[in-house]
């Protein structure tokens, strides 16, 4: 190899590195500008506590297997809230059937039932009823209704609770009283604070006829 074309040749291998250095980091930034980018991150927005739907002067009724009627439920104004599942009832009246027959009916102004109806709160004269039950037998369970502005009710375990004042009426006895925890499976009736009662004397049993 003659002189002047070797010493091109070291000039050239002095800076070939750094050309293909170059070249290198030139094809790594075209490969990073032209791969394909990963879709954007979606993140999931919090449910807000606003209605998805609505229900106006409605009637919702439920039956078991058998086809009776177990529980009829009627409104205004039904919202329905889907972060909590929740429905909100304005002008609330409820008829529910249970298995043996006994019937209860509920009203309030407004009522807030989680999503299947089994937990119930009433707002603003709020009653809560169960009608007298005739039992084969054995003596005859007597009307009961409670009343107050603010009553919570678990339907399928019987209970009532108010931490408001309630008045309750048991036939023709009444009682009045700050908080009440009511558990009509148990038989279970405790009032708390400032509880008074009037209780009516049984009816006079009819003289036996001769």
């Amino acid at each position: 190899m003659s002189t002047p074309l070797r010493r091109t040749w070291e000039h050239l291998s002095l800076y070939l590195p750094v050309l293909l250095m170059g070249l290198l980091a030139l094809g790594t930034w075209w490969l990073v500008r032209n791969a394909p980018q990963p879709p954007p991150l979606v993140v999931a927005r919090p449910m807000s506590h606003e209605p998805d739907y609505y229900m106006r002067d409605f009637a919702v009724k439920s039956f078991d297997a058998s086809g009776s009627l177990q529980n009829d439920i009627r409104g205004t104004l039904a919202r329905h809230y889907a972060d909590t599942d929740t429905l909100e009832i304005d002008q609330m009246r409820m008829r529910s059937v249970h298995a043996d027959g006994r019937v209860t009916t509920a009203s309030a102004n407004r009522a807030l039932s989680n999503g299947d109806g089994s937990e119930v709160q009433l707002f603003g004269n709020a009653i809560v009823t169960r009608e007298a039950v005739a039992r084969a037998g054995r003596t005859a369970l007597p009307r009961l209704e409670l009343r107050g502005e603010f009553l919570h009710a678990w339907v399928n375990e019987e209970r009532v609770r108010s931490n408001q004042p309630v008045t309750l009426k048991r036939g023709a006895d009444t009682f009045t009283a700050d908080s009440l925890d009511y558990n009509n499976l148990d038989q279970i009736l405790d009032l708390r604070g400032r509880v008074r009662g009037m209780l009516m004397p049984a009816p006079a049993q009819a003289q036996r006829r001769k």
